[in-house]
């Protein structure tokens, strides 16, 4: 606020009606003409200290350089919001991996997941529910090392009869040193649509059975 003051205070003094610039800011050009007019109605037997003059230079560098700031931050926007617009075209229609335990599943096609399994399993498995909460099958996986466990379901229930296409919750589950732990699991889904990111804000994807999941998530981007 004091240099805002001791610049209205010059302006009075030389008379200078400033130029309008937004938020009631001084601007490089009405920083220059100022400076220039001090310099030409300086007293010539006591001229500008040249402490002042430096210090005034530094004023004009400093605003300057942030006016070239803003602009250059305006271009990095509006460049990053171009590249989302373009990615997100690129996303529709296209099947992602994401954490996940629910997924649209199109019971005619074998259906592939994958689980994160921290230690070796003595008996790992995964338990498939219907829309209802009941469980219709058992994936029986068997001993698996640590890491990236991948499983198949076929869309069939305990008996072997082909289920209706639909959302199914997918749980799995392994025993490590004899006792039962939940794992996360990883499942495909399509991309609907998707939702750019306001004022910096991250995509949002809009998956098909699941809803609004973040493009951080994702894990994979299949075809």
């Amino acid at each position: 606020m004091s240099s805002v003051n001791a610049t209205s205070s010059v302006l009075d003094q030389y008379q200078i009606q400033p130029r309008e610039s937004k938020g009631d800011e001084l601007g490089k050009n009405e920083f220059l003409e100022l400076l220039v007019t001090q310099l030409n109605n300086q007293d010539p037997l006591s001229p500008q200290e040249n402490g002042e003059f430096i210090a005034q230079l530094a004023q004009f560098s400093t605003v300057e350089g942030i006016e070239t700031l803003n602009s250059s931050m305006n271009s990095l926007v509006g460049g990053f919001q171009s590249s989302q617009a373009l990615q997100a075209s690129s996303l529709v229609g296209r099947s992602v991996i994401v954490p996940t335990t629910v997924a649209q599943v199109d019971t005619q096609s074998t259906f592939k997941g994958s689980m994160n399994l921290p230690y070796y399993s003595t008996n790992a498995y995964v338990n498939v529910y219907d829309s209802a909460g009941s469980v219709v099958n058992r994936v029986n996986l068997g001993a698996q090392q640590a890491g990236s466990v991948s499983f198949m379901w076929d869309g069939t229930d305990s008996s072997g009869n082909k289920l209706a296409p639909g959302t199914y919750r997918f749980e799995a589950e392994a025993y490590i040193e004899g006792e039962p732990r939940a794992l996360n699991t990883f499942l495909p889904a399509n991309v609907d649509s998707v939702t750019l990111g306001q004022n910096g804000g991250e995509m949002q994807l809009n998956l098909a059975g699941i809803g609004l999941v973040p493009l951080s998530k994702v894990q994979v981007i299949g075809q």
